[in-house]
């Protein structure tokens, strides 16, 4: 009986409408790299911050950046551009407030008390006709300097925040909505910066695009290429691309249909999926050169190839499979969805090769295989040479390599978990080095906020609650990460300066809680009322930051939560949030995920060996040569100090489900001559001579597409491509070297084993 049941034609149609169908599910495919699509849902802490902004603003902004030496940005042509440009965006539908000079609160004193004014709009203009004038208005103001304008005043800013924004999409819409208002009110010339939790996101969103327009083709073609240089046959060329294309799309298409987004963590699934796919052809296709050498032809060929490989293909699916599905364990939200889809793509990729790719070969391969060997010939030499090598002196070979790695080991400590989002890019990229400019002339653009809740209403018209908040944001003043700390205390200690005249002795907080219950009441203005609800039950102490790394931030937070711990605090409750917070909690999720999934991958992955060899000393053998390139990649990582981000954290669980690849097909080939008889040295030579030629290929593809990954400007994306590359040819090199030493000292001899090589 044929161990396929389907004809030629019938797989052949059915491969094809499976494509066609997967591809026209990419037209409902989601873009969207925006931070809520990492954060866990259910975390306390995305909650909250989901709580807060029912009563306060998002603190996702764009910040736009005007500068001139000449100090024309104070004159009417700069101004009266500037002021309609602020209009045009404010009757946005997008656009929740615009900040600028011209809606920005302004306290000023009068006869009866004091009043709430633009800071610097048309009318103030009009009044204040020299540009001096002008400037020394906005720079005396307690709360413009800084945020909407530099200290030395050769800089402006806008700050656009929107109303929530869905996904990556509306992002990319509502930076293209500025840079378009700016160009229609001719203030290009002055436009230095722009940048933003928003703006970073759709640089993101960019470069996600970027790489999967050129990685995708780039990965598929340098596969193909290879397998027509190494087999010269059209048929393999066409079964492969089409394979490639049907096991790529039906995977995206899962991730479509599961209603997950496509991230820059899911753009490598396309890549990957090829570059796996690309492998399994590869020893396929090795196989059926093999039957053809054997003077067979058409359907006994692809039998003969099917008995050889399917079984390794199929285990090979479901171990790297369990690699992918590890991923799962992270809470961070497209990694988990990454390691789910692109697990059960291998499972899609290894039905295709088993049920679909062997009857097309039955129906349409009648020709030769010979052509292009001596091409490659050099892949034959290098097996033969490492095998020899271990064969001859396993004991040095284990010895040698042990001990490497022992030298090693001690770097794996130096590796720093961290997530820079800015390191993301190179530092010539737009985006750094518009953040960085903006933090030059104004404050950073990371937010972190201290959010204080009470039991009763109007507990913050208290002078002894207002008093713990000045106590923190004096504090918070000191730290060397806080470029400025805002809070409803700034706007009551004005109202009491102003209230005075301006005596810089009433720069203070009130001891009366009637007068600042006045003051608040009599308040007109809109910009305290982003700090504190109208309840006086809840407000905010807002912190713009000049770090940006995770661990910074987080270093920050547990010294506030110390600090916060030394005051007595009394009724009030104190949290910190914003997307500051959000941003920094990834740090532990990666390392928890990380553990979880590595630890997982290895258990799930030995479970099957296990049952594939049915021996716990061949699982046990079997394993080692997989998890030594791990330890090589985090030996790697701690020397180079590559940081152990979203990306880099799935290259461990990956790296183990592929590289066990290899070793499957060593190992079934090695047991079957085993099981017919074969002494245990000759079934390692004639396992290492049959499957040996398709392994190193299959690394040399996965290795060159895993480099190509490692081309990419995305600076997470290029270090796990490099470094996956690293792990698959680490893996393939203990494969060579390390696994013959294992077999041949489990089996005993080594003496036999120099005898027969040196034949």
């Amino acid at each position: 009986m044929k161990p396929f049941f389907l004809s030629g034609r019938t797989a052949l149609a059915i491969l094809i409408l499976v494509t066609v169908l997967a591809n026209g599910a990419l037209m409902l495919i989601r873009l969207d790299n925006a931070p809520e699509a990492y954060f866990p849902a259910d975390s306390p802490t995305v909650q909250f911050e989901n709580q807060l902004r029912e009563h306060f603003p998002l603190d996702q902004v764009l910040v736009a950046l005007f500068e001139d030496e000449q100090a024309t940005l104070w004159q009417d042509t700069f101004l009266t551009r500037y002021f309609a440009l602020a209009e045009s965006l404010e009757d946005d539908p997008m656009v929740e407030r615009v900040l600028s000079l011209a809606n920005q609160d302004h306290m000023r004193s009068t006869d009866d008390g004091f009043a709430i004014e633009p800071l610097l709009d048309q009318a103030q203009m009009e009044k204040l006709a020299q540009a001096e004038e002008r400037r020394d208005r906005v720079l005396s103001d307690r709360f413009a300097a800084g945020l909407l304008a530099s200290e030395d005043g050769q800089a402006l800013a806008l700050v656009v925040r929107p109303r929530e924004l869905r996904n990556s999409l509306e992002r990319l819409q509502m930076e293209n909505t500025l840079r378009d208002a700016i160009s229609a009110h001719q203030l290009d010339d002055q436009l230095t910066a722009i940048a933003g939790q928003i703006a970073l996101d759709v640089a993101q969103l960019r470069a996600m695009i970027h790489d999967t327009m050129v990685l995708v083709p780039s990965t598929l073609g340098l596969g193909l290429v290879i397998i027509w240089l190494m087999f010269r046959r059209w048929l393999a060329v066409l079964v492969s691309a089409l394979v490639i294309a049907a096991v790529v799309n039906v995977t995206i298409a899962l991730l479509i249909l599961a209603g997950k987004p496509y991230t820059l963590i899911s753009a490598i699934l396309p890549p990957l999926m090829s570059a796996l796919t690309v492998a399994a052809l590869v020893h396929w296709l090795n196989a059926v050169a093999l039957a053809a050498r054997q003077g067979l032809s058409g359907p006994e060929r692809a039998e003969r190839a099917y008995r050889q490989v399917a079984k390794p293909i199929i285990f090979v699916a479901l171990t790297t499979g369990v690699g992918l599905l590890s991923l799962s364990f992270s809470s961070i939200q497209p990694i988990a969805a990454f390691g789910q889809v692109a697990a059960v793509g291998m499972l899609v990729q290894a039905a295709i090769m088993t049920l679909f790719v062997p009857p097309i070969f039955a129906r349409w391969d009648h020709g030769s295989w010979n052509r292009g060997r001596k091409r490659i010939a050099f892949t034959d030499m290098t097996v033969r040479t490492l095998r020899a090598m271990s064969m001859r002196r396993p004991l040095w070979v284990l010895g040698i390599t042990t001990a490497l790695l022992a030298l090693g080991v001690p770097q794996i400590a130096r590796i720093q978990t961290e997530t820079d989002l800015l390191r993301f890019f190179p530092p010539e990229h737009a985006i750094t080095q518009s953040t960085e400019r903006i933090g030059e002339r104004l404050v950073g653009v990371t937010s972190l906020e201290l959010v204080y809740q009470a039991d009763q209403r109007d507990r913050f018209k208290q002078p002894e609650a207002l008093r713990s908040i000045q106590s923190m944001q004096g504090w918070l003043d000191a730290q060397p990460e806080v470029d400025r700390a805002l809070s409803m205390v700034d706007f009551v200690e004005e109202m009491h300066l102003n209230f005075h005249g301006g005596d810089p002795a009433y720069r203070a907080l009130p001891e009366s809680q009637n007068l600042i219950a006045q003051y608040l009441l009599v308040y007109d203005g809109t910009d305290l009322y982003e700090l504190v609800n109208r309840e006086f039950d809840q407000t905010r102490l807002i912190l713009n930051l000049n770090v940006r790394g995770a661990r910074a931030i987080n270093d920050l937070i547990a010294r506030i939560d110390d600090q916060l711990a030394s005051q007595d605090l009394g009724d009030l409750q104190v949290r910190v949030a914003g997307f500051g917070r959000l941003f920094a909690d990834q740090e532990a999720l990666l390392i928890q995920g990380q553990i979880r999934g590595l630890a997982a991958a290895v258990v799930l992955i030995a479970l099957l060996m296990l049952i594939l060899w049915r021996s716990p000393a061949q699982m046990l053998i079997s394993m080692i040569p997989n998890l030594a390139p791990i330890a090589l990649i985090f030996i790697i990582m701690g020397l180079l100090g590559v940081w152990l981000d979203m990306a880099t954290a799935m290259i461990a669980s990956v790296t183990v489900g592929i590289a066990v690849d290899d070793t499957i097909h060593l190992m079934h080939s090695y047991r079957g001559r085993l099981a017919a008889g074969s002494p245990p040295v000759w079934a390692l030579a004639r396992a290492y001579q049959q499957t040996g030629r398709a392994i190193v290929v299959t690394t040399l593809i996965l290795g060159g597409q895993f480099l190509l990954i490692g081309t990419s400007a995305f600076n997470p994306s290029a270090a796990f491509g490099l470094l996956t590359a690293v792990g698959l040819v680490a893996a393939l090199l203990f494969d060579l070297l390390a696994l013959p030493a294992l077999l041949l000292l489990t089996a005993g001899r080594p003496r036999t084993a120099r005898k027969r090589i040196t034949a």
